[in-house]
């Protein structure tokens, strides 16, 4: 089974060394492999790591091929790999992630036992050693930190709604199409749901396994939770079924205590009480992950870390929803120009 690896990168000149080193090392057949590289016009060293790669190592592989994407954003490079791909199935590969060796083999005995579109686990990794970073790093791996979605730490192997570096299988593509290129890191959301949608599944292997890089300072963890937020205010006005509950939580939260605050000539009572509950399992929750660990100063922050994201998240939603009303008329604008 020939297998096309979809990178598309911007700027990710310190990750995408190991990736290729990753490609190289890979346990199933190089020549079974077909890499496509995509380049984002980065303004640092990615597209000559590109190129270093595929002058040195394209004779190993079925192929290397590299293009350039003058619209930069990952879901348009996604689809314009895909679109030159000679696979049977195209693979994912997030230019933040890091792959064992055996990760395109697992993949493929799932999609040799009959399934059509796969995935498996994806816990976080920080690439910096100092403290700081760690502490950043609890905080997105804990239950108050980051998605709760199945493709995250699940330890069972099942049908779900949504995968990380998915495997789809050519029928799969050529059934459902490409990614939604009017939607940016709401993109897979909106793919999975249509994937379900024309009667596929989605299966998670606890064979599979992949790591994504955290954003390495708080500043980009902030702007990253806040772009989040916004998209899935935006995406719930043109595709809400793609959506779950959870991802509403950040900012149902922050409108209740908008809500509350204004009713505060009233009373202070509800204000109080929702925010107190929410701190309580906050600083429970930052007790407990402080305890697991050797303790440094930085751990301390771990509560305000928490607050933060989770507001941007929410405050980021709340944009989403507002201008959301504008950008479902250009949505479906466009789609009837189409």
């Amino acid at each position: 089974m020939l297998v096309s690896v979809n990178i598309s990168a911007y700027n990710e000149q310190d990750y995408l060394p190991e990736i290729f080193e990753s490609l190289k090392n890979q346990t199933y057949p190089l020549k079974n492999i077909e890499v496509v590289l995509v380049n984002a016009m980065s303004t640092d060293n990615t597209r000559a790591l590109m190129d270093q790669f595929k002058a040195e190592n394209e004779h190993l592989f079925y192929g290397v091929k590299i293009l350039d994407n003058p619209r930069k954003t990952l879901n348009t490079g996604l689809n314009l790999g895909f679109k030159n791909s000679d696979g049977d199935c195209y693979l994912k590969v997030d230019a933040h992630s890091q792959i064992p060796t055996n990760f395109i083999e697992a993949n493929v005995k799932v999609i040799e036992s009959g399934q059509k579109v796969c995935g498996g686990k994806r816990p976080t990794i920080v690439q910096a050693e100092d403290d700081f970073s760690k502490t950043l790093h609890i905080v997105e791996e804990s239950a108050l930190g980051s998605s709760i979605a199945n493709y995250r730490k699940g330890d069972t192997s099942r049908y779900v709604d949504s995968v990380f570096q998915g495997m789809y299988h050519k029928d799969v593509v050529d059934t459902v199409g490409y990614f939604d290129e009017k939607l940016t890191r709401t993109e897979d959301n909106e793919y999975h749901y249509r994937i379900r949608k024309n009667g596929f599944k989605i299966w998670y292997d606890t064979s599979i396994e992949s790591f994504q890089y955290i954003r390495p300072t708080f500043t980009k963890m902030i702007q990253q939770k806040f772009a989040n937020g916004y998209w899935i205010g935006l995406t719930s006005h043109v595709c809400r079924d793609s959506l779950s509950l959870f991802h509403f939580g950040p900012g149902v939260f922050v409108v209740t205590l908008l809500v509350l605050m204004m009713l505060t000539p009233i009373s202070f009572v509800p204000l109080f009480t929702v925010f107190g509950l929410y701190l309580l399992a906050v600083l429970g929750l930052s007790v407990f992950e402080i305890s697991k660990q050797k303790f440094n100063p930085t751990l301390l922050l771990i509560p305000f870390i928490m607050i933060a994201i989770h507001f941007a998240y929410g405050i980021g939603t709340i944009k989403g929803w507002i201008f959301g009303f504008e950008f479902k008329k250009e949505y479906f604008d466009s789609e009837d120009k189409s």
